[in-house]
């Protein structure tokens, strides 16, 4: 079995420079190596959604210390310097080159920063013909102090979440995240801590492994609105693994490119002890717009509904009968449940669906209930 082979079956992790471009993706590896060469070498419009956390190019000069005297372990690694702004936009434009051509056109790519790189970031973004869809704002719960007293608190950091252009016909899992958000829409602010405690990825001396780890709960929401089970998720940046992680818990399938020997050491240890949830777990509220399209008169015609039946609008106002073709009539209007529902309430439309109901035991059932329950004996 030949590398590429071995790679795709998830038993090799690391691709040796002699290897050529690659026409099959390595799924659930981390694959050592510069982002940009590494991300030259994957097919294209081949992976369904990018998580990108690349250098923010703080910039930060001489060392900041606690007021009790302890250093702040801050972002002083080579991989986050660059001689100058130039040479980072350089950079972003080269990565992002890349990241266009393997995103699916179905796909999306989801870019986090902070107020050093974001703005630049975003620009980069337009200029290559992302389309921005949201910029969310992660508000941390327990940010780090500003120990100098010389501005503000920075307690959030942005993500840039784009598809390839306006028309794009991109995953978004609504209801899944009106679920995880208490049945509410789901807003742009998301209040989350940062990475801490037993989950915060340490070295063999103790110490944190990455200055920016992110949480696995930013990563669990990011995945969990625009990706199905078995999508593959690119993170090019990839850290100590937490898009790895969070990908595997979900069913997702993932690919990692990272630079630095001692973050793919821990990030492989750390993955390969991710439990995946039970299939079942996995499961996600169904979107209506992926829903069969089913016809009211379907409804009729199977007997869920049979003609005649009385049809109550929620509030009692209003009744209409069923007729065997699938339309109502009722308060001297005719015709389908949607057009009788705006009739009677004077509106330019109306979702029949949920305007109309049928009495059951003393209690009023929306018809969508019983178009659901038609669905799910498909």
């Amino acid at each position: 079995m030949n590398l590429v082979s071995r790679i795709a079956e998830g038993q090799g992790s690391l691709r040796p420079k002699a290897i050529g471009p690659r026409e099959i993706l390595p799924f659930n590896v981390i694959i050592q190596g510069d982002c940009i060469d590494e991300m030259s070498k994957l097919p294209d419009r081949s992976v369904d959604m990018i998580f990108a956390d690349p250098p923010y190019n703080l910039q930060l000069g001489g060392d900041l210390f606690r007021p009790e005297g302890a250093r702040v372990d801050a972002v002083d690694d080579d991989w986050d310097k660059f001689d100058s702004l130039a040479t980072y936009d350089n950079f972003t434009r080269d990565w992002l080159e890349q990241a266009r051509r393997i995103l699916k056109d179905t796909g999306t790519i989801w870019v986090i920063g902070s107020y050093h790189n974001i703005y630049r970031v975003g620009a980069l973004l337009q200029d290559a013909e992302f389309w921005i869809l949201n910029d969310i704002v992660w508000r941390k719960s327990n940010p780090m102090p500003n120990f100098r007293g010389t501005r503000f608190t920075n307690a959030h950091e942005t993500l840039l979440w784009c598809a390839k252009d306006e028309k794009a016909r991109y995953t978004f899992n609504y209801r899944a995240m009106k679920a995880l958000n208490e049945d509410l829409q789901m807003r742009s602010d998301w209040y989350l801590p940062i990475c801490a405690g037993p989950e915060r990825v340490k070295g063999a001396d103790g110490a944190k492994a990455h200055p920016t780890q992110k949480p696995e709960a930013l990563l669990y929401r990011i995945l969990l609105a625009c990706t199905k089970p078995g999508d593959v998720v690119l993170d090019p940046f990839f850290g100590t693994g937490t898009t790895g992680a969070v990908a595997r818990r979900l069913g997702r399938r993932w690919i990692g490119i990272e630079r630095e020997t001692a973050y793919v050491k821990v990030a492989r240890e750390r993955i390969a002890s991710t439990l995946p949830l039970d299939e079942s777990a996995m499961q996600t509220v169904p979107d209506k717009r992926e829903q069969p399209r089913v016809a009211f008169g379907t409804l009729v015609e199977s007997g869920l509904i049979p003609p005649g039946t009385a049809l109550i609008d929620g509030k009692r106002r209003w009744s209409a009968s069923v007729r065997a073709d699938g339309s109502i009539v009722g308060v001297g209007k005719s015709g389908s449940i949607h057009q009788v529902g705006a009739a009677l309430q004077g509106a330019p439309s109306c979702n029949g669906w949920t305007f109309w109901h049928v009495e059951q035991g003393g209690m009023l059932q929306p018809l969508d209930a019983l178009r659901q329950q038609y669905l799910s004996a498909l």
